[in-house]
C-alpha cells in the first residue's frame, strides 16, 4: 500500500512509518515539525526509496490538496494532533484548531481526492484516537466501542469532536473510514513531557520525580510498537465504518509505575540509587481522569489482533533505550514547556 501518515515524525506516527517501510509499503509523512516532532524518529528510514517526507500543517487546505494530487494514496492514517493534555489546559487553542479544524481539513481534502479517483472502494481514512474521549472509569469497568462519549479535559474533547466528524464525514457522504481508540503508549522516542519520560530523565538527573495527587490514577499502558502493529492491522483487515478500541491489557497505577521505573533504573543505573527517594507528590492536574481500561474484545475476535509486550518487559526496554540514546533526548530538553509544570493554569 502506499500510506499517507500524517504526524509521522511524533512519538505514535513515527513507529508507525517505521513499522510500515520495514513491512514493504510505500510510506508519505506528513508533519508540520512542531515542537514535539523529531526528525531523527524517522532516521532509519529516511534514505529508503519507499520513504518520503512532506512539512505541511492539516491547518492548509491548499498544501494537503497539493500532497494528495502529488502522492495519489491508497490509504490515509491520521496521527497528527495536539496531545498533551497539561498544554491543553493552558492553551486550548491550539488543539482546537489543530485538532478539529485540522481533521475537517484533512476529511475534506481527503474526500476530494476519493471522488476525483472514482471513489475506489479500497480507500481508507484510518483516524487514530484516544480511549481519554470516553471519559473516567470507577474502579470497574472497560471502556468498549459502544462506551458514550464524556470528554473531561481540552485535549479530549478535541479529540472526541474529531471522532464525531470521521463519522459523519463516512455517513454523510460515504468516505470509506476506520478509527481506532487507544490506551496510553510509551515506548522509545516518547517526547520528554509525558509520565514515564519525565521519570526517567528526573531520576537520571537527580530531580524531584512529580506525581500528581496521591499517583492512584489507573491507565492501560500499550508499548507504542505494539500500537503501531495494531494500526496497521486494522487498515489492512478492518471494517469500512467501525472503530476499533487498542489496548494494553496493561492496567496499573501511576505510583506503581514509577516505582517501577526507579527499581529499573537501580539496577541499569546504580549510581544515583535509590531513585525513589525523588518521587514527590504534587497538586494534582485539574479534571485528572481517575482510571483509563480497555475491552479489548471485538479487535481480538474480529481482526485476530493482541498485544505481544507485557508492561514488565516494555518497561525494560524502554528504560534501557533512553539509557542508550541521550544524544536523542538531551537536545529535547531545551524545547518550550519541557521541564515544566504545564497545566495549572485552571
Amino acid at each position: 500500500m502506499k500510506l499517507l501518515v500524517t504526524g509521522g515524525a511524533g512519538f505514535i506516527g513515527s513507529a508507525v512509518v517505521r513499522l510500515a517501510v520495514s513491512r514493504g509499503h510505500e510510506v508519505v509523512n506528513l508533519d508540520a515539525m512542531t515542537y514535539a516532532a523529531c526528525a531523527e524518529n524517522v532516521a532509519s528510514v529516511a534514505t529508503s526509496n519507499l520513504y518520503s517526507f512532506e512539512q505541511a500543517d492539516i491547518r492548509d487546505r491548499a498544501a494537503l490538496n497539493r500532497i494528495f494530487t502529488t502522492h495519489r494514496p491508497d490509504v490515509v492514517m491520521h496521527l497528527a494532533a495536539e496531545s498533551h493534555v497539561d498544554r491543553s489546559i493552558d492553551g486550548p487553542g491550539d488543539f482546537i484548531e489543530t485538532n478539529i479544524t485540522g481533521t475537517f481539513n484533512m476529511l475534506e481534502a481527503a474526500r476530494a481526492y476519493w471522488v476525483e479517483q472514482g471513489k475506489p472502494a479500497s480507500f481508507r481514512f484510518h483516524h487514530i484516537s484516544t480511549d481519554e474521549v470516553f471519559g473516567s472509569l470507577g474502579e470497574t469497568g472497560q471502556f468498549t466501542e459502544t462506551t458514550s462519549y464524556d470528554p473531561r479535559s481540552p485535549y479530549s474533547a478535541s479529540k472526541a469532536a474529531s471522532d464525531h466528524l470521521v463519522r459523519a464525514w463516512h455517513e454523510t457522504y460515504g468516505l470509506p473510514v476506520v478509527l481506532t481508540n487507544c490506551s496510553n503508549n510509551y515506548g522509545p522516542y516518547h517526547f520528554p513531557e509525558k509520565l514515564i519520560p519525565v521519570v526517567i530523565l528526573n531520576a537520571l538527573h537527580g530531580r524531584p520525580i512529580p506525581v500528581y495527587g496521591a499517583g492512584e490514577n489507573v491507565r492501560d499502558w500499550l508499548y507504542v510498537e505494539d500500537h503501531a502493529d495494531a494500526l496497521l492491522t486494522v487498515v489492512e483487515k478492518g471494517t469500512v465504518g467501525r472503530s476499533y478500541n487498542i489496548g494494553g491489557e496493561n492496567e496499573a497505577r501511576n505510583i506503581d509505575i514509577v516505582r517501577t521505573i526507579c527499581g529499573l533504573l537501580d539496577e541499569m543505573r546504580p549510581q544515583g540509587a535509590p531513585h525513589d527517594r525523588l518521587i514527590t507528590f504534587v497538586t494534582d492536574r485539574p479534571g485528572h481522569d481517575a482510571r483509563y481500561a480497555i475491552d479489548p474484545q471485538r479487535i481480538r475476535a474480529e481482526l485476530g489482533w493482541r498485544p505481544s509486550v507485557t508492561l514488565e518487559q516494555g518497561l525494560r526496554q524502554t528504560v534501557r533505550w533512553y539509557l542508550d540514546n541521550e544524544a536523542w533526548w538531551q537536545p529535547l530538553l531545551e524545547r518550550q514547556g519541557v521541564g515544566k509544570r504545564l497545566g495549572v493554569k485552571a
